[in-house]
């Protein structure tokens, strides 16, 4: 009998029913069947969120749980850490960007809400600059830029992890400008800097194209700055 009613929970493609049925407590038919669709739907979004968080492609696995607060991250004023948690930001199509020292929590923060969007049904992508920018190029050499546009076609929040690390050619840092206008409004953008807006002339070859780009990155975003030691230089002196 166990067989055939996961023969048939496969053809009605329910992933969960044939394990869950013999687990849930009886007290009426109505209460029962709630019950099981209930945890059916509850396990179907947990493994849902598990594959969005495998194809967005992080870094690590750092969690909002996990996070360290603290006075060191100043906050818009029309942002608190509540709001940002809640991540109504990707719904509106709002930009974060945490800008601040090396070291000081802005990849962790952004990582774990990304993980959270993911959870929450939102198509997430991580990428390092550096390396979104290689891509890029190979895309361009090899003529299917126009392929690798149409892959954020779905998705909802796109991480730019270290804008500021590596300088960009000249060619490099066009690319990323047209994608950026393809995200305009249009996707919700998390970037983490270690530079200040008017020193990303620095990473870009070209000042037209840096304004541009910056105009916009910060039109709807909100700007959080993270000040203060390295977590990681804390780490390393307290361990000595």
């Amino acid at each position: 009998m166990t067989d055939v009613i996961r023969e048939k929970c496969k053809s009605l493609r329910l992933a969960y029913v044939a394990d869950l049925y013999e687990k849930i407590p009886f007290e009426n038919p109505q209460q029962y069947l709630m019950d099981l669709l209930q945890q059916e739907i509850e396990l179907r979004e947990i493994a849902k969120g598990e594959r969005l968080i495998k194809k967005a492609k992080f870094m690590n696995e750092k969690e909002l749980e996990d996070y360290q607060w603290g006075d060191h991250i100043h906050f818009p004023a029309n942002l608190d850490r509540d709001s940002l948690e809640s991540l109504s930001f990707i719904k509106r199509k709002e930009n974060v960007i945490l800008s601040g020292a090396p070291g000081t929590g802005k990849s962790h923060l952004a990582t774990a809400l990304g993980r959270k969007a993911c959870r929450n049904g939102y198509e997430v992508r991580f990428y390092r600059v550096a390396d979104l920018i290689e891509l890029l190029e190979k895309s361009w050499a090899e003529g299917r830029f126009q392929q690798f546009r149409n892959r954020f076609n779905k998705v909802d929040m796109i991480i730019l992890d270290e804008m500021g690390y590596v300088p960009f050619s000249k060619d490099g840092a066009e690319l990323l400008f047209q994608l950026i206008s393809d995200w305009y409004e249009q996707k919700s953008l998390v970037i983490t800097s270690n530079l200040e807006f008017s020193q990303w002339n620095k990473i870009f070859a070209d000042a037209r194209l840096t304004a541009a780009l910056v105009d916009r990155v910060i039109h709807h975003a909100h700007i959080l700055s993270f000040t203060g030691d390295s977590y990681r230089v804390k780490h390393a002196l307290s361990n000595r």
